[in-house]
């Protein structure tokens, strides 16, 4: 198994993953409006950071790439998928939300 320890690299490398993630969703999910292009870009960033590790880690064990790759593709990799679900997943709970909460009122 690869050794992802916390230096400062690393650190940088699942923020630039998660950034990467977040970008990418841009063009399969516009946003309506700058409030929601900023929360889903800051929450992918968050959750890109904080899970790119294990997500990264899963994906190569997945698909039997561990020993293939370097720790910083591993989190990187990691850190972008994690990005680009979690964007992809408020955005969709944010247009329902949107959707079914406009019909109560």
């Amino acid at each position: 198994m690869t050794d992802l320890s916390n230096d400062a690299g690393l650190w940088a490398t699942r923020a630039l993953g998660a950034s990467a993630g977040a970008a990418v969703s841009l063009v399969y999910l516009l946003p309506k409006s700058r409030r929601e292009a900023a929360s889903r870009f800051f929450t992918g960033l968050a959750c890109g950071t904080i899970f790119g590790g294990p997500t990264g880690i899963c994906i190569a064990e997945r698909l039997a790439l561990a020993d293939r790759l370097s720790a910083s593709e591993i989190v990187l990799s990691g850190s972008a998928a994690a990005s680009l679900c979690a964007w992809w997943g408020l955005g969709i709970l944010s247009r329902i939300a949107g959707r079914y909460g406009a019909r109560g009122r």
